[in-house]
Order: structure tokens, then C-alpha cells, then sequence
């Protein structure tokens, strides 16, 4: 079989790619080893997202009484939400693959292994060898497992197989403080696991800045979770009632289950990629330019396996830039703004700079932040914990960066990627009218202060 493009992977970058590929005129094929929509619809946003909202329900139902709703004891089943997790996926994998095909993408399922730069051997369902013009790696990344204490997928899981269990620990070890690793933590305090998170970092979320490690560090405290930071997991024993995980100049912790969520690891082993001549750098990471080219013609990488950002929507955005140089629609990868999301209760994202990267970056910049507290629809909805932050060039007004923790911050955010993908300054937000009362006027406070022109905060005492 021949093909003008071949995509390995069929997760959120290399399905995308496939479809702008095949929407203008090539013939695409699709190879995939597991499941259609990859980690993120199988074992990653979609399911871990699903679980969250069957908590922030709970969540509600617990302070029903604040709105004068009297519900009575609440109880829930577990396997139950684990069943609806499961059934959503299988509901967005069937409509995915009838978007495909009705796209007439060729499906192939097995293994891929080049062995040539133009020619692919496939194995598996489909046991096949295909040729083609152009050739896009979108293998994507897995959990990363620890030699001291490797997952055994019964009581030490990693972030795959923590989504198959049906009832719940006592209690959980949380090995790692990232976003993976608080989000399960998130989960799981909110139905009544004792959760304990272990950071060999100085804060959780260290990637976000202090501001939002701090943030949430307050709201986690006060969900019951225990948060050590600084401390290094030496290994984890079987003990006759759980686990023993024992800690380096600190006391062995006790636990029924623990997570380990250090990482991922980039899947592009087994792939030949020697064969192809693809370069291949550090943890299997393959570099590439800002068509998302690899150093040989005619072959492209998206997603985790280039290293960039491990986020599904980066991974999309460069499956659109690859299959549009593939097409002859010349397009180029940008970075600046990129947004992350993290969905704790509360909810954290970021774009951009933090105040401190920017500073650091060598920008006179400044920021300007506004509490929910302040804000009326907060107030009205009793969702008043976290703040959103803007940060701007003094000298230019423009804005470099922003984040925001609270309530629905995974869509506020996209406010202020827009604004930083088109380059606009703090002006153009606080001129811009945004509806009241709305979570979204934050931005707008936000951006007043942050311009020295606050209109529903006290101004700032000149010296």
C-alpha cells in the first residue's frame, strides 16, 4: 500500500494531523497500536477529568446547606463512577473513529517500525508493509516507572492503572507533587481518602511559581491533605496491611495504596527510527525545527516525542503545523503562549510568564492580581478562594504572562492566551468591556491594577 502521508499514533496530535493532511487531498493513513484518541481520550485528560467532575459534584452536595438546600447524608459508589469514566470514553472513541472515517483515513492497527525513510512494516491486527511520501511520528509518552519501587498495578499504580481500580483506599501515597500528581490528590481527598503528597522539590507545582504553589498548598491543607516537600522516596515495601514507603532521614509513611507520578517517559523505541536516519537526543526526545521537521526530509514528529510541552493541545496545534507544511501551507510552530491547566479543586492555569520568569528574563515587569473574593458572581456562587494575575512589560504595557486560580480557570485562561498570541497590551483588555457580573471581570480588575488604575480595589500607597 502507498500512502502520501503516514502517521504514527493516533492520539490528539497524529489524528489531527491526519485529518488536515486528508482534508486537503492526500491520501493518509493512520497507524495505531492501542486505542484511537491515545493517552489523553484512553488514560489521561479525558478519564481523570470525568472522575473530577463526579468529585466537584460531591464537593457541591457537601455545601448545599450554604445555599439553604437540605440534601441529608450523602453517600456515593465508586465503581459506579468508574464505570461512567469509562463508558465516556467509549462513547468520544466511537465518534472519533467515525470522524476519521469519514474523513477516509485509512485505520491501521498494530505496531510501526521504519525500515527505510519511506517505508513502514506493520504488525499486529494488521500486518502489513506500506510506502509513503511523508511521515509523521506521534508516539506520544507513557508513565515513567522508578527501579526502586516499580509499579506492581495492585497497590503500587501509577497514573494508568490508578484509573482501573473500583474501590477506594484508605489511604494514598502520592509520590510526587506535579500536576498529575495533585490532581489525583484532588480527586481522592474530595471522597474522603487520606492522601499524603511527597515532593522531593521545595513546593508542589513548581513549575507554576510560588504564587500558585502557594495558592493551592492553602487549599489542599484545608481539604486534609498532607504535603511534604524536600523529602526523597528511597522505595516502598509490602507490608501485612499495605504499603511502608520509606523516606530518607524521615520515618517510614504508612499507606494502603501509592501513586507514583514522577514523570513520563517519551515512547520512541522499537520505532527503527535508525533505520529512517531520524536523530533521536536526550530521553529519546527527536528534535525538530519549527515545521515541526526531523533532520530527514519528508519526516515530521508532534507531540511528547518532541519534547516542547507534554499537553494534548500542544500536541494538536503541532499536528496542524506539520500537516499544513505537509500540504504546502507553509506554517511555523510558535510557544509564547501556551496554556497550562491543572484541574485541582481549585483550579490553576497559567500562560506566559510568571512575575518572577519575567523579571528574571530580564523584562522590567510588573503584575497585577485581584482576588475572587472581591469579585460579585464569586461571592453570589460562593467560589471565592484564588485570584487571577496579570503580568506586563512596564516600559511597552504589553502583556507578557497571567494566571489564575479558582473556579473555571480552565476556561479564563483562554482570554489571556488570546491576548498573548496577538501581542496586545494591558490597555487593550482594560478597555475592552467584559459582562457583570462575570468571573471574567477578574481579567479586567486585574488588568487595572496592574496599569496603576484600579477601579474596584484599593489603589496602591505612593511613597
Amino acid at each position: 500500500m502507498t500512502f502520501d502521508v503516514a502517521i504514527i499514533g493516533a492520539g490528539p496530535g497524529g489524528y489531527v494531523a491526519a485529518i488536515k493532511a486528508s482534508q486537503n487531498g492526500k491520501r493518509v493513513c493512520l497507524i495505531e497500536k492501542n486505542y484511537l484518541g491515545g493517552a489523553c481520550l484512553n488514560v489521561g485528560c479525558i478519564p481523570t477529568k470525568t472522575l473530577l467532575s463526579n468529585a466537584a459534584i460531591v464537593s457541591k452536595l457537601k455545601k448545599a446547606s450554604d445555599f439553604g438546600i437540605t440534601t441529608g447524608p450523602i453517600s456515593f459508589d465508586y465503581g459506579q463512577m468508574k464505570k461512567r469514566k469509562d463508558s465516556v470514553i467509549e462513547k468520544i472513541r466511537k465518534s472519533l473513529d467515525g470522524l476519521l472515517l469519514s474523513n477516509k483515513i485509512t485505520i491501521l492497527r498494530g505496531t510501526a517500525e521504519f525500515l527505510s525513510p519511506k517505508e513502514i512494516k506493520i504488525k499486529g491486527h494488521d500486518n502489513t508493509i506500506i510506502l509513503a511520501d511523508n511521515v509523521i511520528i506521534a508516539t506520544g509518552s507513557e508513565p515513567l516507572d522508578i527501579p526502586a519501587f516499580p509499579c506492581d498495578h495492585e497497590r503500587i499504580l501509577n497514573s494508568t492503572s490508578l484509573l482501573e481500580i473500583t474501590q477506594l483506599p484508605k489511604s494514598l501515597a502520592i509520590i510526587g507533587g506535579g500536576y498529575i500528581g495533585c490532581e489525583f490528590a484532588s480527586l481522592f481527598a474530595e471522597l474522603g481518602v487520606k492522601v499524603t503528597i511527597l515532593e522531593a522539590l521545595p513546593m508542589i507545582v513548581q513549575a507554576q511559581g510560588k504564587g500558585i504553589s502557594d495558592a493551592l498548598s492553602r487549599a489542599f491543607v484545608k481539604q486534609g491533605i498532607d504535603i511534604q516537600t524536600g523529602v526523597f522516596v528511597e522505595g516502598i515495601e509490602k507490608t501485612s496491611s499495605g504499603l511502608s514507603v520509606k523516606l530518607k532521614d524521615k520515618p517510614a509513611l504508612s499507606c494502603d495504596m501509592a501513586l507514583v507520578a514522577v514523570g513520563r517517559r517519551i515512547v520512541t523505541d522499537h520505532l527503527g527510527l535508525d533505520k529512517a536516519g531520524v536523530k533521536v537526543g536526550d530521553r529519546g526526545m527527536i528534535p525538530v525545527n519549527d515545521k515541526m521537521e526531523t533532520n530527514v526530509p519528508g519526516i515530521y514528529a508532534i507531540g511528547d516525542v518532541t519534547g516542547k510541552f507534554m499537553l494534548a493541545h500542544v500536541a494538536s496545534h503541532q499536528g496542524i503545523i506539520a500537516g499544513s507544511n505537509i500540504v504546502g501551507q507553509e506554517a511555523h510552530m510558535h510557544y509564547n503562549a501556551v496554556p497550562a491547566v491543572i484541574f485541582t479543586m481549585p483550579e490553576i492555569a497559567s500562560v506566559g510568564f510568571t512575575l518572577e520568569q519575567a523579571l528574571a528574563a530580564g523584562y522590567s515587569a510588573t503584575a497585577g492580581k485581584f482576588p475572587f473574593m472581591a469579585l460579585g458572581k464569586s461571592i453570589a456562587a460562593q467560589d471565592t478562594e484564588g485570584f487571577a494575575e496579570v503580568v506586563i512589560d512596564n516600559k511597552t504595557k504589553q502583556i507578557l504572562g497571567a494566571q489564575v486560580v479558582g473556579y473555571d480557570a480552565s476556561s479564563l485562561i483562554a482570554e489571556m492566551a488570546l491576548a498573548i498570541a496577538n501581542e496586545l497590551t494591558v490597555e487593550c483588555v482594560a478597555d475592552t468591556i467584559h459582562a457583570h457580573p462575570t468571573v471574567a471581570e477578574a481579567w479586567l480588575e486585574a488588568a487595572l491594577i496592574a496599569n496603576e488604575t484600579p477601579i474596584h480595589f484599593p489603589p496602591k500607597i505612593k511613597k
